[in-house]
């Protein structure tokens, strides 16, 4: 269900047809079976022992001594330290260093949002002068190491955390921005889904008015931050390419507009070559 209400969500922006009244309905099916429940506890959800959340419906699983990887979440959460930040608050053996936010995305957060006092800000600067500088940026700890009981997990190298491919929150969000495309379901539903999601945050409830897709578009990024939603999210919205400015877009400080064939990842040569009869996408 999750699957296809993601699918049915993008369907226009792909194939020139509204599938959102499908998605309302797959969106809602998956809340109602899937038997997720959000959990109260916010900060297990990107933690060692994630798998026992009661929110996630479908994860990529990760283990200190049976997965181990240099990709997936040893890099994601070792690429959020450096600097001045402490490896074991993250249950990590040292920092990468490279990742960091955009100015843009940490200005949608609110004071007292759970969300963003995930946000490192300590020694560094919010605007990126120099990309090759790892103190310009904040950091953001979001995935860590780290039980929900305390203590690392089975390995500080390789971590313990599982990766959220879909978790009840997505299901939330995707039923309200739907619901607000179709004018199906329940917009009283879609309220309170969004309202459960920011009473966890401590982000302050909003009023119906305040529902609308621009709300819903910064909404995800503040809760899905990082879970690999945000570049189909923009696409949908299209805020991706030629619309949407933000630092370094387009490879210059300031941002730039970008060209609209960008929306479309390149196929791969090896794959070019192995299926004559796939053609490459335009402008590759």
């Amino acid at each position: 269900d999750m699957t296809l209400a993601h699918l049915y969500l993008n369907a226009k922006v792909w194939s020139g047809t509204d599938r959102s009244a499908d998605a309302v309905t797959a969106a809602a099916s998956a809340i109602s079976t899937s038997g997720a429940t959000l959990d109260a506890n916010f900060s297990r959800l990107f933690g060692a022992d994630n798998n026992t959340s009661p929110e996630n419906i479908f994860t990529v699983p990760f283990d200190g001594v049976r997965t181990r990887t240099w990709g997936g979440m040893t890099y994601l959460i070792h690429a959020s330290v450096g600097d001045n930040m402490d490896p074991a608050n993250a249950g990590i053996d040292g920092g990468w260093y490279g990742l960091r936010l955009r100015p843009e995305t940490v200005d949608r957060f609110a004071a007292g949002d759970l969300r963003g006092a995930m946000i490192q800000t300590s020694g560094r600067t919010k605007t990126i002068a120099n990309v090759g500088s790892s103190n310009n940026g904040y950091a953001l700890l979001k995935f860590r190491n780290v039980k929900s009981t305390g203590g690392a997990g089975s390995s500080l190298t390789f971590p313990d955390t599982d990766f959220p491919i879909y978790r009840l929150a997505d299901a939330y969000l995707i039923y309200a921005e739907a619901q607000l495309r179709s004018s199906t379901g329940s917009r009283t539903t879609a309220l309170g889904y969004v309202n459960a999601l920011r009473t966890r945050a401590v982000a302050g409830t909003i009023a119906d008015a305040q529902l609308t897709l621009p709300f819903l578009l910064d909404e995800r990024s503040r809760e899905l931050l990082w879970e690999g939603t945000r570049r189909q999210d923009l696409i949908r919205f299209g805020q991706f390419s030629t619309a949407g400015i933000w630092a370094w877009k387009g490879n210059v400080a300031a941002g730039q507009l970008t060209a609209a064939n960008r929306d479309l990842y390149p196929i791969p040569a090896n794959e070019l070559s192995a299926n004559p009869t796939i053609k490459q996408n335009p402008g590759y």
